[in-house]
């Protein structure tokens, strides 16, 4: 036989495109339109619905930049039409190509009900099936003009992402307001051809089945009149109904659908936007839910969950009764789809404590899996948590994106740090967006790396952003794919089926140990600096106000702020989310962070001082006490406590031979050049010195930086290739504090003035950098040559730290020139090591080096201060910063963990009289306590958590600092895990593994 396949193939396309297609809809008729534009921010829907509107014709351009424009759409049915299905074809002025990423709607009833939304994929509303005619037809739609930030050609520079200077002009232009005769038969129609086509072009040439399929679209077309595609629609249908019907191979690749939508809380767009996101995407699922009876939907992330209660109770309502029959799955179990590198200990717990309790008080659902399919990469703490949390189930999808490295399963067991296993799977598919197109499914099951062992992977399935979900195409696509030959088969299922089901296929899964880093998108961990450093200080205060606020209400009856500490909580959670912590939204995100960290500080510095005045007693002129906050003794005062701190010791400063200062506390001696540069750091106690030989450590170091793509996402390795070292100083001079140094330096459009400084009776060097920042494309590092050998280093990552080699022997390595940690860095040598520790930035880059003379080796590591990139914040990161960094010489891990607490725990100093004991001491500084605080049910009870920091083995005493009822593991939502600890007085012995994290309730 000839091989006339490129002939039918072309064929089909174009009988769809310009013939089978337009039928779908053969007879329309204009609706009447009227607009009002709302001033300012978006109005309640009441306004909205009673606003009086003004006549808009379509081909009108609408819209100004972040609008709200009501849309009251008037028309009858024609009596010719009954009997027929209708509905309006509601066109704002859509791309088809950008859903998720234009203006949207959300359609409501004269009465209030919301109907459906409106997006670039979904533009339709059911008007009736079938119809009487003569209907009225009255709708109104609130329209959002988001403009698109991310356009065809990507990453350009735009004012458009912030309100302030988006400016006034229409971004959209009115396509078509019509009511139309919907021909199902036709649609029907549209779906067989386009899943037979889209499989019949994945299939084998060789393969039979693509030949029977080409042969039965071939007589499907000859079966259709162009000129009477509706009246001939039903005999086409039926020359393809043999080849729908044939069922897949016993061996198919098995594909769990689950509805999706993945949204995020801000990127392109506002927060309050996506309030209204969340609420357009959720009228459409209840309306699928409602026509598709297989049909199944997962939404994760509480806070969207809590927007949609708060704010639009109507959908609320419909979400509530698609949930009860178990057709709209709260999933997840997280506040928000965080970023997991950068949150700290205490803030990863809390994602799931409020993720999952919100579902578990709204719904009695209990979520045993974490759903992140867009996280930047995965930190090594991460499984500990998650098991902690009550969970046991990971699905993500971005490592997918990795550029270097493919990784090696897709369902696998990811160990983290601490030994603790959870259960993970990668969606094949390669895209958190599934349409159900042929060749999506014939991808993942292509691509499925655990063949042979497990045919089972997930599929979230329908447009995210601003997409409105799933469509009623993709339910009908994955229909005609539930059984069909030359297919995977295609089944809606929850997650917890999927996983289920997985888990129970795949009974030895391998195994990867350690994070789950991204090769992609490094740059997140230090764009939009000031959102980092509110996210680290909100951390810090809530730590705090959580310490005091339990001490004083346990010491001196003061009231326990439960509310005011959660709703804090959730804000920071919330700013946590992928897009805004790691400083990829637009500058109206990150201008509204600012100010809302800012507002976050001023009320919890309250708490706290409160809180320390209730415990402090009357100020006294000459009494100070010390409230130390951190997990380890400070100034002689213990940790979670207040005394009189111990004085003592000074620091000397002289001038250096050759020009420069010398610092000196007896414990360290540094030296400073007339340039500004540490050139020495000598360990007095271990007479060893720190910086390598011939080297200057703080260098500041400016690096090109224009990345292939993903501008504030994406640093590519290449920018290595060019540096300036800032060697230039404009003064280097005493300080005006005792045992200090100030240098300043100016370099092109930016000044750096720092001070450096060696307190009393202290082995670390502070570092103070101000930098007023007016580069664009660059970025800017803070160098520390060592004289250490090291072929790993330590990072802390959440409870605990990670390690990393220095080298780069595979490409694995290789890809890791920019790593996050948490507040310290440590390098050792048997026998001594260096630690950096900071108040507020994550990441880092390490490197050897190797002496041609002598083999000798050293180690240099980078922090990065800043970046500038221009999309998509074309002012990103200009203006002034502050950083904190303090060297340790002769550190051991132990040192790098307490400096790291004190750098970001600075000493409080009240003025009173009577000192306050600790709730709760630890009699063993490996095991670290990072939560203190009076129990979520309002009990009083004390729940302290802490874990082992140093990664081995620990026996340690906890004493309760008041009278001890009993005491009660608990997971992180405070649920009691086991029976009764036991307990000797106050005293609480513990045996702890390396890294291992601990929940205790303690009942006074």
């Amino acid at each position: 036989m000839h091989d006339d396949r490129d002939l039918i193939e072309a064929r089909l396309k174009r009988v769809l495109d310009e013939r089978v297609r337009p039928a779908v809809y053969p007879e329309s008729v204009p609706l009447d339109v009227g607009v009002w534009h709302a001033p300012g921010e978006p109005v309640p829907v009441a306004e909205g619905l009673a606003a009086v509107p003004r006549p808009i014709t379509v081909g009108d351009r609408w819209g100004a930049p972040w609008g709200t424009s009501w849309f009251t759409v008037t028309g009858a049915v024609p009596a010719a039409w009954a009997g027929r299905t209708v509905e309006a074809i509601l066109d704002l002025g859509f791309d088809e190509n950008m859903p998720g990423f234009q203006c949207e709607g959300l359609v409501y009833r004269p009465d209030g009900t919301p109907v459906k939304g409106l997006n670039p994929r979904n533009q339709w509303v059911r008007v009736g099936t079938p119809v009487e005619g003569g209907e009225e037809v009255r709708l109104h739609i609130e329209a959002a003009s988001n403009p698109v930030i991310l356009d065809y050609h990507p990453f350009l520079p735009t004012t458009l992402g912030d309100k302030e200077t988006a400016g006034t002009e229409p971004q959209y232009r009115l396509a078509r307001i019509d009511l139309a005769v919907f021909d199902e038969t036709v649609w029907q129609l549209v779906m067989d051809l386009e899943v037979l086509g889209e499989l019949m072009r994945e299939l084998p040439v060789e393969s039979g089945r693509r030949w029977e399929i080409l042969r039965a679209v071939d007589r499907a077309l000859d079966a259709i009149d162009l000129q009477d595609v509706n009246g001939t629609a039903a005999a086409a249908r039926e020359r393809l109904a043999g080849v729908l019907a044939s069922p897949a191979e016993p061996s198919a690749h098995r594909i769990s659908a689950v509805g999706h939508a993945h949204i995020d809380s801000a990127w392109l767009w506002p927060l309050r936007e996506t309030v209204r996101k969340v609420a357009r995407t959720a009228s459409n699922m209840t309306a699928l839910i409602d026509e598709e009876p297989d049909f199944v939907f997962a939404m994760s992330q509480a806070q969207q969950w809590a927007w949609i209660k708060e704010h639009r109770p109507e959908v609320w309502a419909k979400v509530t009764k698609a949930v009860s029959a178990g057709r709209f799955v709260p999933a997840g179990g997280m506040w928000v789809e965080s970023d997991t590198n950068m949150p700290g200990s205490e803030a990863m717990a809390r994602q799931f404590v409020h993720g999952k309790r919100f579902f578990l008080d709204e719904f009695g659902v209990e979520n045993d899996e974490v759903w992140l399919p867009d996280t930047f990469g995965f930190a090594a703490g991460l499984p500990q948590i998650i098991r902690a949390a009550g969970s046991k189930w990971l699905l993500t999808q971005k490592i997918s994106w990795s550029r270097t490295n493919t990784f090696p399963h897709h369902t696998f067991l990811w160990e983290g740090i601490d030994g603790t296993r959870i259960f993970t799977h990668f969606p094949p598919v390669d895209t958190y967006n599934c349409s159900m197109k042929g060749g999506e499914i014939a991808h993942a099951a292509r691509n499925f790396k655990d063949k042979g062992v497990a045919r089972h992977s997930l599929a979230p399935t329908g447009w995210g952003d601003g997409g409105g979900g799933t469509t009623r195409e993709m339910v009908a696509k994955a229909a005609r794919m539930r059984d069909l030959e030359g297919s995977a088969t295609v089944t809606w299922e929850t997650p917890a089926e999927f996983f289920t089901a997985a888990e129970a296929e795949y009974a030895d899964p391998p195994v990867w140990v350690g994070e789950l880093y991204l090769e992609l998108h490094r740059a997140t961990l230090t764009s939009q600096a000031k959102t980092k450093q509110g996210n680290r200080r909100s951390e810090s205060l809530l730590r705090e106000a959580e310490l005091w606020s339990a001490t004083a209400a346990v010491r001196a009856g003061h009231p326990y702020p439960y509310e005011q500490l959660d709703r804090i909580w959730k804000t920071v959670l919330l700013h946590q989310f992928h897009d805004i912590l790691p400083g990829s939204s637009i500058a109206w995100v990150h201008r509204e962070a600012e100010r809302t960290y800012a507002a976050v500080a001023e009320e919890l510095e309250g708490v706290i001082e409160g809180a320390q005045r209730a415990l402090a007693g009357d100020p006294e002129p000459d009494a100070v006490l010390l409230f130390n906050s951190a997990p380890h003794t400070r100034e002689g005062v213990a940790a979670g406590g207040a005394a009189v701190p111990l004085g003592g010791g000074v620091t000397g400063l002289r001038p250096r031979e050759g020009g420069g200062h010398v610092l000196d506390n007896g414990l360290l001696r540094v030296e400073i050049d007339e340039s500004g540069l540490v050139v020495s750091v000598y360990d007095l106690v271990a007479g060893r010195e720190s910086v390598a030989p011939g080297r200057a450590a703080n260098l500041l170091q400016l690096h090109s930086d224009f990345p292939n793509m993903w501008d504030a996402w994406d640093v590519d390795e290449f920018y290595r290739n060019t540096v300036v070292d800032l060697t230039d100083a404009d003064e280097v001079a005493p300080g005006t504090e005792p045992g200090s140094v100030r240098v300043t330096r100016s370099f092109g459009g930016s000044t750096v003035t720092q001070v450096l400084s060696l307190a009393p009776g202290a082995r670390r060097l502070d570092i103070e950098t101000e930098v007023d920042w007016h580069e664009t494309e660059k970025f800017l590092k803070l160098a520390f040559p060592l004289d250490v050998r090291a072929d790993r280093y330590a990072s802390e990552t959440q409870y605990g730290h990670a390690y990393r080699a220095t080298h780069t022997n595979t490409s694995w390595e290789a890809a890791k020139f920019e790593a996050c940690n948490h507040r310290f860095v440590h390098l050792e040598e048997p026998g001594w090591g260096v630690a950096l520790v900071n108040d507020s930035t994550y990441g880092h880059d390490v490197t050897r080096t190797v002496r041609a003379s002598d083999s000798g080796t050293t180690t240099t590591l980078r922090v990065s201060l800043l970046r500038a990139p221009r999309f998509p914040d074309p002012e990103t990161d200009q203006g002034v910063h502050r950083f904190r960094h303090a060297l340790v010489p002769g550190a051991t891990i132990g040192d790098a963990v307490r400096e790291g607490y004190f750098i970001n725990l600075p000493a409080r100093r009240v003025r009173g009289a009577a000192a306050v004991a600790p709730l709760v001491t630890l009699d063993d500084d490996a095991v670290v306590v990072t939560a203190v605080k009076l129990a979520d049910d309002g009990s009083g009870d004390v729940i302290v958590r802490f874990h082992e920091a140093h990664g081995g083995r620990a026996r340690a005493t906890l004493t309760a600092g008041f009278p001890l009822g009993g005491v009660t593991a608990t997971d992180l939502l405070e649920r009691p895990l086991a029976a009764e600890v036991p307990h000797e007085g106050d005293a609480v012995p513990l045996t702890l593994r390396p890294f291992e994290l601990v929940t205790l309730r303690l009942r006074r």
